[in-house]
């Protein structure tokens, strides 16, 4: 239906570079798809202008929002979208109604206009610093410049350093706060290509493209001086002045596809509400941990440390309690002139019957060793057998006995070591006899 619109009534003229109010005609209504006459209040509706401020979804840019005015109604345009040259206006009628052929009078949202417009600036700054960090290969391969943040996606195979994005953010915030003037030229796109501005890849241009510059550079930059920062070709709407942009704040990069990353940013009172939460967050752990936010570091590590001790003193006072609290460990059997000990231990997890198996063949010396952890659920096994037996005697024989007593099936490992899972702890006893019998053959 575009098309038969466009046949019509002729492509949109879009004005919105120099001015976010206009005034124009509704050439069509269209509602699920069929061309209407009228829009009453509350319905959905899409509207086409002759010629509008707002900017249509392009480029990565989002489409503008606002108001749509006629005499008999009103209607809030939530996105804009574009096709065969058509601007459609999404919109609500809030007031009214709305009629095809009625003048109108179209305003964008000024504050999301501006937003939107901070975003896309930055992207183009960001997208130079990008360059200029990690290396000329990196290149635009998608990119979202909404109201709240902007994304950009660029050709790049590694995550991106903590120095380098530090870096990266510090050179854009250095141009944001030269506030040098954003220009814009109409050339053609040998001539953008010839002063160095960059082309969107796989972008098809036509006769004439805009070229969009920001930054100054006192060597080694772009434009027909060399004095250029940031050149590229680009049909967004843009900020009258870098400094317009207020602020960018990195919030990390991400991989986006096989050698391409994403990285995402807020500018302007965005950025300036998430380092005022960032700052917040900051303060409540240091509340909580009792430390002045300069120290936090340093404490965090300290408690790390600590813990890390605890935890060792816990695990050493399991293995006493599973050794049975003395020198000695529990009670050592003979089969058939093997030393064996067995035992059922509470407290301990099935990650924790290694060690304790090390541990007790080597107060051992030469032996088997059986562990079963009553873990509350699912019974862990574990049994090892010293060196010197290994060639007779296989720890993976033995803790598949006992698993197999126990309920359980399979078991694996070496032959110094091997676990296992159980199913009834109750069976523990005939776990160990199983494993008695295998040792005695």
């Amino acid at each position: 239906i575009w098309y038969e619109i466009a046949e019509e009534h002729g492509v949109t003229e879009f004005l919105g570079y120099d001015t976010e109010t206009a005034e124009g005609v509704v050439t069509a209504l269209v509602r699920d798809g069929v061309a209407i006459g009228s829009a009453t209040l509350g319905e959905t509706v899409q509207i086409v202008v002759n010629q509008t401020p707002f900017y249509a979804e392009s480029g990565g840019q989002v489409g503008d929002a606002g108001l749509i005015r006629t005499a008999t109604g009103l209607a809030e345009v939530t996105d804009v979208k574009k096709a065969a040259g058509v601007f459609i206006h999404v919109a609500k009628v809030l007031e009214g109604d709305l009629l095809k052929g009625q003048p109108a009078k179209l305003e964008v949202s000024h504050t999301r206009r501006a937003q939107i417009r901070a975003n896309h600036s930055a992207t183009h700054l960001l997208h130079e610093a990008l360059r200029r960090t990690l290396g000329d290969h990196v290149a635009q391969r998608g990119s979202l410049n909404a109201a709240d943040r902007l994304r950009f996606d660029f050709s790049h195979s590694a995550a991106i350093s903590a120095p380098d994005l530090q870096s990266i953010e510090t050179e854009v915030n250095a141009y944001i706060r030269q506030n040098a003037p954003v220009d814009t030229r109409i050339m053609t796109p040998d001539d953008a290509r010839a002063i160095g501005a960059q082309a969107l890849f796989g972008e098809k241009y036509g006769d004439e493209v805009r070229v969009v510059s920001m930054g100054v550079l006192d060597g080694s930059g772009k434009g027909a001086d060399g004095k250029t920062y940031s050149l590229e070709l680009c049909g967004g709407t843009h900020v009258a002045r870098t400094g317009d942009i207020g602020a960018l704040v990195l919030l990390g990069d991400s991989a986006s596809s096989a050698g391409v990353r994403r990285i995402e940013a807020l500018t302007g009172q965005a950025a300036l509400d998430h380092l005022r939460q960032q700052d917040a967050r900051l303060n409540d752990i240091a509340a909580i941990i009792k430390a002045p936010p300069a120290e936090l570091a340093d404490r965090i590590r300290a408690l790390f440390d600590e813990r890390k001790a605890l935890l060792n003193e816990v695990a050493q006072l399991r293995r006493e309690v599973a050794m049975g609290g003395s020198a000695t460990g529990p009670d050592v059997k003979e089969i058939n002139g093997v030393k064996f000990i067995a035992q059922v231990l509470s407290g301990v997890s099935g990650k924790d019957l290694p060690a304790l198996i090390d541990e007790m063949k080597a107060r051992l010396g030469s032996g088997a060793v059986l562990l079963i952890a009553d873990t509350g659920a699912k019974p862990a096994v574990a049994a090892g057998v010293t060196a010197d037996l290994t060639a007779t005697l296989s720890a993976v024989t033995l803790v598949k006995a006992a698993a197999e007593a126990m309920g359980g099936k399979g078991g694996g490992g070496r032959p110094d070591l091997a676990q296992a899972g159980g199913a009834d702890i109750e069976q523990a006893e005939a776990a160990i006899k199983a494993a008695e019998a295998a040792i005695g053959g």
